[in-house]
């Protein structure tokens, strides 16, 4: 990657060759090739929230916006409100009690938390545990941080949860940060409290940091709430959550999400912050502040169309042959691919000869081969004419 000006080489930073590619750059271009040619393309294969963002955080925002005090800087860590906002909406949800003042960071949309927790920790040659498959921005901070990942597989016989007994002692012992994420995107599986407190007993051996992405910890089905690796016993002494209002309000442009636990690494988070940033605007804070502590029925609400949504496709997978596990949470489908087909080239023939996106397992780590990702992002009729497009190619 080297360009020329005048009559030297621009050479890029060896961190900046060192970047995994963006796998789904190329998922994205290719559909959009294919809109431009006129195909009605039904896009299920990324993870943009379909909905809007309720008209009464909207409001607050235009409101908000007319405030000359947020026309100024913003407090460097954000305002102390959107921070008390984050500690009531874990204290009623989880009974989790948060210091505000010490326990909550604010992001730039979670995203940029999960990037920079590596490069608070990491240094070149720690090794930082990632699920295998799982988020790729995981891999982001890893390659800025120069430190090395070993993936931790999530299968099917074991309900997409890590084994830490299947761990070699040796990379155990050099492991300094571990990212989990459960409700879990790829898979769609969820945690349950022995696979925490087993988590938190696992760091405290090895002396691991853990991350908890908790980005769709709103979004569980039949009558089942996921729960948050904070209300573990020990969990604030070995790690952070990181949420975001993208998926919980479908507020995903508006760029807010939190680093939530132990005090020691969200000074540090916020530190990495004061050399970057300088808060989010005021008026996104006030209305996010209004989301975390307004009436939540809009989160039931959005909970209860992913579920009817989830029902309509796997009805209509039935109908075609198409057997998978339903989900427990998120918004995502995690769906085998036909016999004789690699997860991109089931991908690639399920968009060009039946006009439907899905994301290749392999794109989330080489434990995702097998499989493709489906979203729950479009309406049940919407979902249910892609699995007809599907069923008459005969796969199943």
């Amino acid at each position: 990657m080297e360009t020329q000006i005048g009559q030297h080489l621009i050479q890029p930073a060896d961190r900046m060759n060192g970047l995994p590619t963006q796998f789904f750059a190329k998922l994205v271009a290719k559909a959009n090739a294919q809109v431009a040619k006129g195909r009605d393309v039904i896009n299920l294969g990324q993870g943009n929230p379909d909905q809007p963002t309720p008209p009464h955080i909207v409001a607050k925002l235009q409101e908000a916006a007319a405030n000359p005090l947020y026309h100024k800087y913003p407090p460097f860590s954000g305002y102390p409100f959107l921070k008390e906002a984050v500690a009531k909406r874990y204290k009623e949800d989880y009974d989790v009690d948060v210091d505000p003042t010490t326990e909550v960071a604010i992001l730039f949309g979670g995203k940029t938390g999960l990037v920079e927790i590596s490069q608070c920790l990491l240094n070149p040659g720690d090794v930082c545990l990632v699920p295998d498959p799982g988020y790729p921005d995981y891999w982001s901070g890893v390659a800025l941080a120069g430190a090395e990942m070993s993936f931790m597989p999530l299968i099917e016989q074991n309900n997409y949860l890590p084994d830490y007994g299947a761990i070699p002692s040796e990379i155990a012992d050099r492991a300094k940060l571990m990212f989990m994420n459960y409700p879990n995107n790829p898979t769609g599986a969820v945690a349950n409290a022995e696979f925490y407190a087993n988590t938190v007993a696992y760091a405290r051996e090895h002396g691991i940091v853990v991350a908890s992405d908790f980005a769709y910890g709103a979004i569980g089905f039949d009558g089942s709430k996921p729960i948050s690796f904070l209300q573990t016993p020990g969990a604030k002494e070995v790690g952070v959550e990181f949420y975001t209002l993208s998926k919980t309000y479908n507020m995903a442009g508006w760029r807010v999400g939190f680093a939530i636990g132990n005090a020691q690494i969200i000074k540090l988070i916020n530190l990495m912050q004061d050399h970057y940033y300088c808060s989010l605007f005021g008026g996104i804070q006030e209305a996010a502040a209004l989301a975390l502590t307004g009436p939540q029925d809009c989160v039931d609400d959005l909970k209860a169309r992913y579920e009817r949504r989830r029902n309509a496709l796997f009805a209509a997978l039935d109908r075609i042959g198409w057997k998978a596990d339903r989900p427990g949470g998120s918004f995502f489908c995690w769906l085998p691919v036909a016999p004789g087909y690699t997860s991109e080239s089931f991908a690639d023939l399920l968009l060009y000869e039946a006009d439907v996106v899905v994301a290749p397992g392999v794109g989330f780590g080489t434990h995702g081969e097998g499989y493709v990702r489906l979203g729950l992002l479009t309406d049940e009729a919407r979902l249910e004419e892609a699995v007809e497009r599907i069923g008459k190619l005969n796969l199943f």
